[in-house]
């Protein structure tokens, strides 16, 4: 039997952003643990807006688990919020509130800041810009993106796959000191479980370079010509893979475009500073779809458009900041509403 080090991973109850949370365990097995073999575990949900003081307990149960490669035996532990004395979610668990659908896909495109000293890495020590955007995007060589972040990206990639997370790849963004994940999962909830504990690697992995991770999808302010940061959101169905059609496609966007203000509520707090219009925007007040068109709400591929209208879609509103799980949740009611005939 060895001595395992389970970290527990969870969302707390702060509002409009929740934060992540860890704590450790440690328990034997002989071999990694499987998640049917994972405890639930209480915690003072005083401390992190989940409860009240005079009765403070919540339950963590485990809803996926992953090798930490930075530990001997560690594992990371991603959990939902139950209340305790029953099986009911907690409500602030966003998680529990998505369809469930099996034939649901997700790619997530996170993008965000690395900040040090209050602003973003290469920006100038005691204030000012650097050279306007142009040759940051997926750049190469010291001016375009410093020595230490590209050995953060790095390194919190190899900690992802290691993990077993589905990264499909990393890239420098268009402003200075801007970077991106992105990550794919089958299922409603699954790239979403793996987005929070990515983030939650990233954010741990910072913290011994003195490092903030800011996730705000407008941090140099609205006035500046510096793009904000955003989560492009990937998904598709079954239908919408294998069946599609322009007929059902119109349904569907006609549906989107009905539901605009129920998909912005959730797709992330400020989203009025990004959704402009400028810098690869919609305005925030707007719906509409385009082929190739990354100024529109809703992106359609060419491929897409060839294949019969069959295949994925990409909801560019998302925020930075948003939670996966909401959005997910979200664009899957709005599915639900368009009839498949």
């Amino acid at each position: 039997m060895a001595k395992y080090k389970l970290e527990y991973i969870w969302l707390d109850g702060y509002d409009p952003v929740s934060n992540l949370r860890g704590k450790t365990q440690i328990k034997e097995f002989k071999v990694f643990p499987k998640l049917a073999e994972l405890p639930m575990w209480a915690f003072d949900g005083s401390s992190t807006r989940q409860a009240e003081g005079k009765s403070s307990d919540c339950i963590l149960k485990p809803i996926a688990v992953y090798p930490d490669s930075t530990k001997k035996n560690g594992a990371l532990v991603m959990c939902e919020v139950m209340l305790p004395g029953s099986n009911a979610p907690h409500p602030s668990n966003a998680r529990a509130t998505i369809l469930d659908d099996p034939g649901a896909w997700f790619g997530f495109e996170q993008e965000y800041f690395l900040y040090k000293d209050g602003a973003p890495l290469g920006f100038p020590s005691g204030g000012g810009f650097p050279p306007p955007q142009g040759e940051y995007y997926t750049g190469v060589g010291y001016k375009n993106v410093g020595d230490l972040a590209r050995e953060i990206v790095d390194t919190h990639l190899d900690l992802c796959l290691d993990a077993g997370i589905n990264h499909e790849g990393i890239n420098s963004e268009v402003a200075k000191g801007q970077w991106e994940f992105q990550i794919f999962g089958k299922g409603s909830k699954n790239a979403a479980d793996q987005v929070w504990m990515a983030r939650y690697l990233l954010m741990r992995l910072c913290e011994k370079y003195g490092v903030d991770v800011n996730w705000h999808c407008k941090p140099l302010g609205k006035d500046v010509d510096w793009n904000g940061s955003g989560m492009h959101t990937n998904f598709s169905t079954e239908h919408i893979r294998e069946v599609g059609g322009k007929k059902y496609f119109e349904k569907l966007m006609a549906a989107f475009d009905k539901f605009k203000n129920e998909h912005i509520a959730v797709y992330g707090p400020d989203n009025h500073l990004r959704l402009t219009g400028l810098h690869e925007t919609q305005s925030i007040d707007k719906f509409n779809y385009g082929v190739a068109n990354r100024g529109a709400s809703l992106r359609v591929s060419q491929k897409f458009i060839d294949n019969g209208y069959r295949g994925y879609l990409e909801d560019r509103r998302p925020n930075s900041q948003g939670d996966p799980y909401k959005i997910a949740g979200r664009i899957l009611q709005t599915i639900a509403t368009v009839p498949l005939k």
